[in-house]
């Protein structure tokens, strides 16, 4: 039991930061319906922008590593809206075909991991700790770390926060009438670029916040560090329901939970094999995911 539960924690925070990438796949997949394939090198990004901001702030302080992580996100939703702005947004006004777009956001996210390569070198580097870290061991010997609930606790907080922007504001309202209708959404007033760029800058905010946590339970970095995570957290938001923002977060915590028993297991070395095929049979027995809902699609 006592090791049931410590892989139950472990892939409880593995899990959280896939949900927290997920979301942003979900977001534009429920707003463009396309898999904006660039948000993981977003994640990368963020997590250097961490890197580095953190040479201006104190190690292990609350406070610093608050700010950080705040400006790493700040750095990431700009660089998202840029992505929509000079990538996506010039297919979409020239109404594009959904191959052109996915071509291009392959295009993208190989242009940020080579330039990545680039700017931050290709040599791994030490992800920095920045938040107080202390162990926690019960009397059975269950193990667990302040980093493993910060992870659990912001994803949480991030989820919630998003949540409620969605359903209680304006831009939320706004970005769902788009969702259902680009084109009603326009007649009755609303700005479609608008709300799609803010859509990008939050789910890249959110990868941002992903990328920092995950750079905090694996404290390496490097240019391709988002293309696995990238993949799985795809394979998270298709197994929630693709377009389904608590489906997105479900799929994540199911993921990492996978993951983590499989790695405890003697099937260690097949981890991202199943990973991947859990994702062939969902697409095959339920193609909509967990909590999506089937829709009809006119010919």
């Amino acid at each position: 039991m006592t090791e049931f539960l410590q892989q139950l924690i472990n892939g409880l925070s593995l899990g959280a930061v896939y949900a927290l990438i997920a979301l942003g796949y979900t977001m534009v997949y429920g707003i463009l319906r396309f898999i904006n394939f660039a948000h993981s090198d977003v994640f990368m990004v963020g997590a250097f922008a961490g890197f580095y901001f953190s040479k201006y702030f104190p190690h292990q302080s609350f406070a610093g590593g608050v700010a950080v992580t705040v400006l790493a996100m700040v750095v990431c939703a700009a660089l998202g809206i840029l992505i929509e702005r000079l990538a996506y947004r010039p297919l979409r006004l020239r109404k594009g075909s959904n191959l052109a777009v996915l071509i291009t956001a392959i295009g993208v996210s190989l242009f940020l991991e080579n330039a990545g390569q680039l700017v931050f070198g290709a040599d791994y580097k030490a992800f920095p700790t920045l938040f107080p870290v202390r162990d926690f061991t019960t009397a059975r010997g269950l193990h667990t770390s302040s980093t493993q609930l910060l992870v659990f606790c912001v994803t949480a907080a991030l989820l919630i926060a998003l949540q409620f922007i969605v359903l209680k504001t304006k831009i939320g309202t706004a970005m769902r009438a788009v969702s259902f209708n680009h084109q009603a959404a326009s007649l009755v007033g609303i700005n479609n670029d608008r709300v799609i760029s803010f859509t990008f800058g939050l789910g890249s905010a959110l990868a941002a916040a992903g990328g920092i946590l995950y750079a905090l339970l694996y404290p390496s970095i490097d240019p391709y560090m988002g293309v696995l995570p990238g993949l799985k957290a795809f394979v998270a938001a298709v197994l929630g329901g693709i377009g389904n923002i608590p489906g997105a977060a479900l799929g994540g915590l199911l993921l990492g939970l996978i993951e983590t028993f499989v790695n405890g297991s003697r099937f260690s070395t097949y981890t991202d094999a199943i990973a991947f095929a859990v994702l062939i049979l969902i697409l095959i027995f339920r193609p909509a995911g967990l909590l999506g809902k089937f829709q009809v699609e006119k010919v």
